[in-house]
């Protein structure tokens, strides 16, 4: 290992890991520490790359989105350059569905905004995103139930989060990054610069630093004197095993709300997920939770009922009070970026955010303005 690093990166997950492998392909030697919580959100996520059909985040979340999911195929590229392995990425098209029970006016505009969006983008295409009948999307999908309507888009896209980890991490320390199992328990600063941290067994100098702790990011607030309100929302979330079926071709679907499924090639199909916001750190799975995402997975898709529950998952996701992701510098502070806090969306998202900070962090031009996610924007 390197007495002193060029850069130091806190927190394994999807995040830090994309953050160290952006540094170590920059050629800059890395060190990421880990602790591997259990619950992260990595280990969890559903992996839907799907912004065209989202509707809740707002536009600024929306433009960081879209670079983001361009961005893939780019990552993807360069992992299987490095021979990283396979990373479940995919493109399988997504629906948007609403049930004859649900709110019509509230599918239509959904349906309205998705639309004129693109129109006012003119991409996707009116082929790759458009409203379709009930009984087209019953063909793509073929356990969903009664449909009152339907939007396709046809570019969505599917990574596993566990894979990419691996690939990620795979790909990284093949250029040299350095892993060390173990906890940070403060940071070490020389006046108003971050100039390494310290474990309880060493401490560790390099030229920079970046927090990538996921729910855990908060620790390190108190002590550069900023505030990072990122807190852990519990996702439950069940992978089902459909025997015999085919599920290869089957879409992402969404349903009004925050419930989705997402099919893969093994005859799976994972679906979810609680949004337990307060939960704090427990990991359990609860009563509850199982019955909350299984209901709404049969009154969307009643022909799931003879499928077999293979594992229940948690993930605390990073949220934030605006519930947008926070990436940058810190004000005040020389030598210390943020990359963490990104809810729901971490795998939509991360890599990319670990792609434009680990620019920042190197005083490379960065890729996207991330000038809205500041720290900063929290101050009172």
């Amino acid at each position: 290992m390197p007495a002193s690093p060029d850069a130091i990166v806190v927190g394994g997950g999807i995040v830090g890991m994309a953050t160290a492998y952006h540094l170590v392909c920059a050629g800059a030697e890395t060190v990421l520490i880990d602790r591997a919580d259990l619950g992260r959100a990595t280990d969890a996520g559903a992996g839907i790359l799907s912004p065209e059909t989202n509707t809740r985040d707002p536009d600024i979340w929306f433009d960081l989105a879209v670079a983001a999911v361009d961005y893939y195929p780019t990552l993807i590229e360069g992992l299987l350059a490095d021979q990283a392995g396979d990373v479940g990425y995919s493109r399988c098209g997504a629906l948007v569905v609403a049930m004859q029970d649900d709110d019509t006016a509230e599918f239509g505009a959904t349906e309205k905004r998705i639309i004129a969006r693109r129109d006012r983008r003119g991409r996707p295409s009116s082929d790759e995103l458009q409203s379709i009948s009930p009984a087209e999307a019953g063909l793509l999908m073929p356990p969903l139930g009664d449909l009152a309507g339907a939007i396709w888009n046809a570019n969505a896209c599917r990574v596993d989060g566990r894979l990419l980890n691996s690939a990620l991490r795979r790909a990284a320390e093949h250029r040299g990054l350095i892993v060390i199992d173990g906890s940070v328990d403060e940071l070490i600063l020389d006046g108003t610069r971050v100039i390494g941290v310290r474990s309880a067994r060493e401490a560790l100098f390099a030229g920079v630093t970046a927090i990538a702790g996921g729910a855990w990011s908060s620790t390190f607030g108190d002590q550069v004197g900023v505030d990072i309100p990122v807190e852990p929302q519990r996702g439950q979330i069940i992978h089902l095993d459909l025997p015999e079926t085919d599920t290869a071709t089957w879409p992402i679907i969404s349903a009004l709300g925050s419930q989705y499924m997402v099919p893969w090639p093994d005859s799976r199909i994972v679906v979810g997920a609680t949004r337990e916001t307060g939960s704090g750190f427990a990991t359990e799975t609860t009563v509850a939770g199982v019955h909350e995402v299984l209901g709404e997975a049969l009154r969307v898709a009643p022909g799931l009922e003879h499928g077999q529950i293979r594992e229940v998952r948690v993930g605390l996701r990073p949220v934030t009070t605006d519930s947008m992701p926070v990436l940058g510098d810190v004000p005040g502070v020389s030598g210390l970026h943020l990359v963490t806090g990104h809810g729901p969306t971490g795998l939509t998202l991360g890599p990319y955010s670990a792609h434009v900070v680990a620019q920042q962090m190197l005083g490379q031009p960065p890729s996207s303005d991330i000038g809205a996610f500041h720290v900063s924007r929290f101050a009172s």
